[in-house]
């Protein structure tokens, strides 16, 4: 089955990732985008209630004014905050790619999927497998989150070499920047990759409530073309 989407990964953990996929969501939905929100693993979640509660798939759904429970934008959750895959296994359960390549699936027919990965590309993410290899089972156009920080432009280029080795059509980069942050005058990160890659580069500027900033209309036509 061939989907419409976008998988949503990044150079590291704690990048922005949730930010720029909730800006999205939020965008698409108020051009009448149907969203098909996904975060099938998130380790890392509090309890409330007796019941463990993944703080980024709780804001990708309300941000894409999904309909759906919160079991089918997150149903494997995990209280250690570690990878997925460490977490899960701290738990005495067993996560394959296949079963987190399902949920992704599960009614994303009926509108836009957007699937939010778990830390950096090949960080781990199943019992036998990456972010990449699920990334790789849905077969989705990718698009890469990074801090606008010193030492920004290896990190891009060597997840940007890990997609394409992957087979995926990386659609853009984002570059989120940082609280408290100061770049030095002599740095653009943004204008050093431009050259260096082929694909779209851009800054998403600091806000402190999550998903709070627009995303350029150009970007958004890019990543739903």
């Amino acid at each position: 089955m061939s989907l419409k989407g976008l998988f949503i990964t990044g150079t590291n953990t704690d990048v922005g990732k949730t930010h720029t996929a909730v800006v999205l969501a939020k965008t698409l939905t108020s051009n009448g985008i149907q969203v098909i929100p996904r975060k099938p693993v998130e380790s890392g979640c509090n309890f409330e209630n007796d019941q463990l509660i993944p703080a980024d798939a709780t804001a990708l759904k309300l941000a894409a004014s999904y309909n759906g429970l919160l079991s089918d934008v997150c149903p494997f959750r995990f209280h250690e905050c570690t990878s997925p895959r460490r977490a899960a296994f701290l738990a005495n359960q067993v996560l394959t790619t296949r079963q987190l390549a399902d949920v992704c699936r599960f009614g994303a027919e009926q509108g836009f999927l957007l699937v939010e990965g778990a830390g950096g590309y090949y960080s781990p993410l199943s019992e036998d497998g990456l972010n990449s290899d699920l990334a790789e089972e849905l077969g989705l156009p990718v698009l890469l989150v990074a801090q606008d920080v010193l030492g920004a432009i290896n990190q891009v280029l060597l997840s940007v070499e890990a997609i394409k080795k992957s087979g995926l059509e990386l659609r853009a980069v984002i570059l989120n920047q940082v609280k408290g942050y100061q770049m030095p005058d002599s740095v653009s990160n943004l204008e050093e990759l431009h050259p260096m890659l082929d694909c779209a580069v851009y800054t998403q500027p600091y806000n402190e409530q999550i998903g709070d900033n627009d995303m350029p209309a150009d970007l958004i036509q890019l990543l739903t073309r």
